[in-house]
């Protein structure tokens, strides 16, 4: 590296005057950030005494309005209610104590207002002697259980009242010891769907610190390996803390306007955390290799150095940003709640990260001063200073990458297919695809519900919630509809109809869980006359799907029309945008292969600890959040390259050699980044819930096939072979460049 030189005033960007300015008044800056999280986390945290955060999110499996939803509203008549049930298994229904004890419970949860008991052991036989139909449902499989199940409703369209629920979850409670205790052996397990909310909002606020406490320790080592020393290793981290605890506080405030789910945190805060700690190494990164080239004797000197880094790696930070950005106003075009809840989470915890790589980050480098230019302490153990300088921020001119951009470029042709056939192998079990609601079939292991629901599904199908349900105004079309339903492929067994509400309902069982969603549509092609539709899981589940493919396109419209704007706007190039979008696609098709294999065929079911069996598929918003958000994550990466790659070119380095320096330079800052991104997504993968455990799995795969054989290997051997033409674009987009260009 050439000798340091004096720091050569040059004219700031907006971006560099506003790190530049940051770093000169630093504490004005840190108390408007300190203020700033301090009180979105005080309202997000429920320190001022009213609800936390995540006491205001709402628990359910992702839906979308639609034909189910409407069935469902006119079996309920409007009214919303809670049921709780007691699932006995290993009593005779017919024992006198079981009997006499069930008469007891009954009577104490139908003195409860607003509660209606269905027990079967107090329903009486019909005249022949036959069982009674309503008492069918409620006794298990096998004749050795039953359930007591309490309705609470409410009243004028409301929610059903907490206390009337609580006063029955513990009389079921109290009921359920007496049972174990009269029938040692037995099993009665108290549950319902208030409870399962509970369950799993508990669930992801333990999720969430989890995901935080396996990534954040991990990343610090990861970034003390890259700089060295603890306070640089410390800033981007900062940065995160501000981007995280702001994102807390925003979703905390659109709790009051619109529903978020429980998953919608999850998803945020790790999106946020990798954003955040990628945009701060950056900052921190450019500004050390700014002060080995510059000599930054005065305080003067070092802001200037802090200019000259921000009004650089800022930019990059800023058109990464705006593209990450665009990718999340793409998800406020689709219909679901959930997913325009991550769309508005996600815009503004990316806008948060941006903003505190440019001014808080600037600001802590300010404050540090010497300290961060100087060698850290760990340079000084034995052993450790090579390993540093060798997995360092700051690339000698020549290194592993450069050398093996160059071997790339002996045969780029050859690579790009080599490369582009990996990968589409590895995408190839995405032909096998099948969408599941995960949030429905899989229910974590650690979830207090967990034995409830493996207890019904175990022995009570008829009492499950259907995957299929017919429902219609009247009984005799109920019955006709079945019997034509009946004899359709995959359809196992149709029930009676069944009054509730405003209609009658039939449910349909079907002969695999996975044959759900293809009944639904073939019941649907084929409606009959009268009015007639189709709820149940499976329901919900094509109905979430197929309004998340029906938005789909405007979407992806949206993403790559900016997209491609903001590369032609930075690069002046129409084939480097066409180049990254077909490159993100390849990568991210192929995340989606490993996803299937690793979760639909049950493969990484040992690994990630779950039941194969109840995981039925990729869930559908994973599936669309890993595009979204993978796309993001890959444009992160592709900034980083352009942008070196350009600053050469645009010195009047030759491209071939660009491409090659400019991948050492942004190699090792590439290579780290996108190990803490991973860390970070694993870390949240660790966790409980299914769709954050998927969606953990799918990102990391992501980054990780992107920043290795599509940055290493892809780009590098594309550019190389279509340098002639890379940089090519219409002879009357060429003004357009050079009037509207991103530049510094």
């Amino acid at each position: 590296m050439a000798d340091p030189t004096p720091v050569t005033p040059v004219k700031l960007g907006w971006v560099g005057r506003l790190g530049a300015a940051s770093a000169r008044r630093p504490w004005i800056a840190l108390a408007g950030w300190i203020l700033l999280v301090g009180i979105a986390l005080t309202a997000a945290l429920g320190a001022t005494g009213g609800q936390t955060l995540f006491q205001r999110l709402v628990t359910g499996a992702p839906s979308a309005v639609g034909e189910s939803s409407r069935a469902t509203a006119i079996l309920d008549s409007g009214v919303q209610r809670d049921q709780l049930s007691l699932a006995v298994h290993g009593v005779s229904p017919s024992d006198a104590r079981a009997i006499r004890m069930s008469t007891e419970i009954s009577s104490t949860l139908a003195a409860l207002p607003d509660t209606t008991v269905a027990n079967p052991l107090v329903v009486r036989p019909l005249a022949d002697g036959s069982a009674n139909p309503a008492s069918v449902p409620l006794l298990a499989d096998d004749g050795n259980g039953f359930l007591i199940t309490a309705t609470i409703s409410g009243v004028d369209g409301k929610a059903p009242d907490k206390a009337v629920v609580n006063d029955v979850e513990a009389a079921l409670n109290t009921s359920s010891l007496q049972y174990r205790a009269a029938f040692p052996g037995a099993t009665a397990e108290v549950g319902g769907s208030p409870l399962l909310v509970e369950s799993l909002t508990s669930i992801s606020e333990s999720d969430l610190a989890r995901g935080e406490t396996v990534a954040l320790p991990i990343a610090l080592i990861v970034m003390l390996v890259v700089f060295g020393g603890f306070i640089a290793a410390g800033i981007p981290l900062a940065g995160a803390v501000a981007a995280i605890g702001g994102a807390l506080g925003v979703l905390f405030c659109f709790t009051f306007f619109t529903d978020i789910n429980t998953s919608v945190v999850n998803v945020v805060t790790a999106v946020g955390l990798g954003l955040s700690i990628d945009y701060g190494l950056l900052i921190v990164s450019r500004f050390r290799e700014e002060s080995r080239k510059h000599l930054l004797v005065s305080r003067d000197e070092r802001l200037a150095a802090v200019g000259l880094a921000v009004n650089s790696a800022g930019r990059t930070v800023t058109f990464s940003g705006t593209v990450f950005a665009i990718a999340a106003l793409g998800l406020l075009l689709f219909d679901p709640p959930i997913v325009r809840a991550i769309g508005i989470g996600a815009l503004a915890v990316t806008v948060i990260a941006v903003a505190s790589a440019l001014t808080l980050i600037p600001a802590l480098i300010g404050l540090s001063g010497e300290r961060l230019i100087r060698p850290g302490v760990l340079t000084r153990i034995p052993g450790v200073g090579p390993l540093l300088s060798r997995f360092g921020d700051v690339a000698p001119p020549e290194g592993f990458f450069s050398h093996l951009t160059r071997r790339v470029q002996r045969r780029p042709a050859l690579l790009t297919l080599a490369t582009v056939v990996v990968l589409l192998v590895m995408g190839s079990p995405l032909l096998t695809l099948q969408l599941a609601n995960t949030s429905v079939d899989a229910i974590p292991k650690s979830s207090t519900q967990y034995d409830f629901v493996q207890t019904v599904n175990a022995h009570f199908a008829l009492a499950t919630s259907p995957r299929v349900l017919l429902v219609t105004e009247t009984e005799a079309d109920a019955a006709s509809w079945a019997a034509q339903v009946k004899s359709l492929d995959h359809v196992a067994s149709v029930g009676v109809p069944t009054g509730a509400g405003d209609g009658w309902s039939v449910r349909v069982s079907v002969d695999q869980p996975t044959d759900g969603v293809r009944v639904v549509h073939e019941i649907r092609d084929a409606r009959p006359a009268f009015p007639a539709w189709v709820s149940g899981i499976d329901a919900d589940t094509a109905d979430l799907a197929g309004s998340l493919l029906s938005g789909a396109p405007r979407a992806a419209l949206l993403i790559a029309v900016g997209t491609m704007i903001v590369l032609f706007l930075m690069t002046g190039s129409l084939i480097i945008p066409l180049k990254a979008l077909v490159a993100s696609a390849l990568s991210l098709g192929a995340s989606i292969g490993v996803l299937v294999w690793g979760f639909q065929q049950g493969n990484f079911a040992g690994l990630m600890g779950f039941n194969a069996a109840d995981v039925h598929g990729v869930d559908a918003l994973v599936l669309l959040l890993t595009f979204v958000f993978g796309f993001g994550l890959a444009m992160d990466y592709e900034m980083f390259i352009l942008s070196r790659v350009t600053e050469l070119v645009e010195a009047g380095v030759p491209a071939k050699e660009a491409i090659a320096l400019g991948l050492q330079r942004s190699g090792r800052i590439i290579t780290s980044a996108a190990l803490i991104i991973i860390v970070v997504f694993a870390g949240f993968a660790t966790g409980d819930l299914m769709l954050i455990k998927q969606l953990g799995v799918a990102l990391a795969v992501a980054v990780l096939l992107d920043a290795t054989l599509v940055r290493c290997l892809l780009v590098p051997a594309f550019m190389t072979w279509s340098y002639r033409f890379m940089w090519w674009a219409p002879r009357w987009l060429k003004p357009v460049h050079a009037r509207f260009a991103l530049r510094d």
